[in-house]
């Protein structure tokens, strides 16, 4: 093979975004992955999600076996430019601690409406116990 390696933009990669023509962008490199989408153990939904920006994240968050990412090879058709990508892709991960503090108070109140009831049966049959007692 030659030493010249295609550099895509991401306008020329995210056309790209179907199941008759599918390509992802991943750790700086471009992959047509058109003929593995029916094969994508994980389906081929994941991957067309995954069109049109840097799906490297995606890609690692799911944990790929060694056999997988040697698979990429296959599917190689250049690299991307960096400089396309825009950084505002990288604006969503400061939101996701804000969702799960949101979590984090809906399990304090569901945990909180599980106790309460059981305080106040606890302090009832506190109260019985001791008043049985007083008046025997």
């Amino acid at each position: 093979m030659g030493g010249e390696t295609k550099v895509y933009t991401l306008a020329e990669v995210a056309p790209h975004n179907n199941a008759k023509d599918c390509w992802l962008v991943i750790s700086g490199k471009v992959y047509d992955v058109t003929k593995f989408l029916d094969d994508h153990p994980g389906g081929d939904e994941v991957l067309l999600a995954a069109t049109g920006k840097d799906a490297t994240d995606d890609f690692e968050d799911v944990g790929h076996s060694s056999s997988a990412r040697a698979m990429l090879d296959e599917y190689y058709v250049g690299d991307i430019d960096s400089a396309t990508i825009p950084t505002k892709t990288k604006y969503t991960p400061p939101n996701q601690p804000h969702y799960n503090q949101d979590k984090t108070s809906e399990f304090v109140i569901k945990l909180l409406q599980f106790l309460v009831p059981l305080i106040i049966l606890g302090i009832a049959v506190g109260i019985r116990f001791y008043t049985k007692k007083k008046s025997a």
